[in-house]
C-alpha cells in the first residue's frame, strides 16, 4: 500500500494528524526507499556541487580540533547523504593528527543510504561506524557537521487559535483548517540541538549547522516539497517527494547557549565559505584543471557562494566549547 493510502486509512480510523506527524512519516518513507540526491533525484546538496565545500569544512574542523590540543575525538555527521561530504573531509584531513585520532560516526536511519555511504567511504578511514541516533556517543570531544539535516526534522504549525493538521476532505488529504500559519515549532530540532550542545559543553569540540532557514522572529508556513527539482504541493506525493521546513536558527542558538556552549553566527553560507578561502582554493584547483574542469569548478562554487543562489539562502551556525571566535565568523 502506498503511503498516501496508509495515511488516509490512519486518518479515517483515528482522526487528523499533526503536520509534524505527517512530515515524520513522509521523511522516514522517503529516505528509506531511494537515493534522492543529484540530477536524477529530487535535489542536489552542496557537497555534490563542489568538492571545495567539503574541503573547506574539513579544514575548519581540523582547525577546531587543534584548539583543544589535538585530543582523541569523535568526528560525526548527521544525515550524511551519499557520504560525499565525509569523504571530502577525510581526504583533506588524511595527513593530519585529526584523521589518526578520530573515530568517525555517521548518524543515518535509512538502511538504503547506509549501504550507499559504505560504498562511498569504503577506503576513506579505518574506524567508521553507523548509528541511527546521537545516543551513546563516547565521552570524547565531538566535531559534528549537519548539512541540510535540520530542515528534514518535523515541525508543528499553529494558526491563530489552533494547531494545523492533515485530514481528509472528499477522501483526499487536506489541511484542516487551511488558515494562515502564524508560528512553527520543532521540538525535534530543539532535542537534537540540546544533545549536540550539551555534549560539546561537557566534553569539548565544535559543531557546524548549515541549512536554509531564518534567524529572526519572522515565522509562517515554510513547509515545502520538492520532486524532480520542482516544487509541488506538500500533500501531493507523500513519501515520494522531499518535504522540509525552514530551520529556526534563533531557537537553535537559544537552546545551545542555554546549556553553556558558545554560539556563533548566523552567517550567510557565501560569506562563510569565502572567509574560509573558497576563492583561493578555486585558484589552486584551477591550476591543474582542464578548461572544462575549470569551468565546472567556477560554476559550482558560484552556485554555493552567490547571494542570489545558495550563498544567500543557506545559513551557517557554529557551536564551540571555547570562547575564541572560530574561522568564518569574524
Amino acid at each position: 500500500m502506498a503511503l498516501k493510502e496508509e495515511l488516509a486509512e490512519h486518518i479515517r480510523a483515528q482522526g487528523p494528524i499533526t503536520i509534524a506527524e505527517y512530515m515524520e512519516r513522509c521523511v522516514s518513507h522517503y529516505y528509506a526507499t531511494r537515493d534522492p540526491f543529484g540530477a536524477g533525484g529530487d535535489f542536489t546538496t552542496a557537497p555534490e556541487i563542489s568538492q571545495i565545500f567539503g574541503e573547506l569544512i574539513g579544514a575548519w574542523i581540523e582547525d577546531r580540533w587543534q584548539h583543544i590540543s589535538g585530543a582523541q575525538a569523535v568526528l560525526c555527521e548527521l544525515g550524511p547523504g551519499r557520504g560525499t561530504l565525509m569523504k571530502d573531509i577525510l581526504r583533506v584531513t588524511r595527513n593530519s593528527g585529526l584523521h589518526e585520532s578520530a573515530d568517525v560516526v555517521l548518524v543515518e536511519a535509512s538502511p538504503a543510504l547506509r549501504e550507499l555511504q559504505k560504498r562511498t567511504l569504503a577506503y576513506a578511514h579505518t574506524r567508521i561506524r553507523w548509528q541511527e541516533t546521537l545516543m551513546n556517543l563516547p565521552p570524547l570531544p565531538l566535531f559534528l557537521i549537519a548539512n541540510e539535516f535540520f530542515d528534514a526534522l518535523p515541525v508543528h504549525q499553529y494558526l491563530e487559535k489552533e494547531e494545523k493538521k492533515v485530514g481528509l476532505i472528499m477522501n483526499q488529504l487536506a489541511f484542516l483548517p487551511d488558515g494562515k500559519v502564524v508560528r512553527e515549532a520543532s521540538p525535534a530540532c530543539i532535542a537534537v540541538m540540546t544533545q549536540i550542545a550539551a555534549h560539546i559543553q561537557t566534553h569539548g569540540g565544535a559543531a557546524l549547522i548549515i541549512d536554509y532557514g531564518y534567524d529572526d522572529a519572522v515565522q509562517g508556513d515554510s513547509v515545502q516539497a520538492v520532486k524532480a527539482h520542482q516544487f509541488i504541493h506538500p500533500l501531493d506525493a507523500p513519501g515520494e517527494s522531499d518535504i522540509t521546513a525552514h530551520v529556526d536558527f534563533a531557537a537553535l542558538k537559544d537552546v545551545a547557549a542555554s546549556v553553556g556552549a558558545y554560539v556563533w553566527g548566523v552567517a550567510k553560507q557565501g560569506n562563510f565559505l569565502n572567509a574560509l578561502g573558497a576563492q583561493v582554493r578555486l585558484l589552486a584547483l584551477g591550476k591543474h584543471a582542464s578548461p572544462e574542469q575549470g569551468a565546472s569548478l567556477r560554476s559550482g562554487l558560484e552556485r554555493l557562494v552567490s547571494y542570489e543562489q545558495m550563498g544567500g539562502l543557506f545559513k551557517v551556525m557554529a557551536v564551540t566549547s571555547t570562547p575564541d571566535v572560530p574561522s568564518g565568523f569574524d
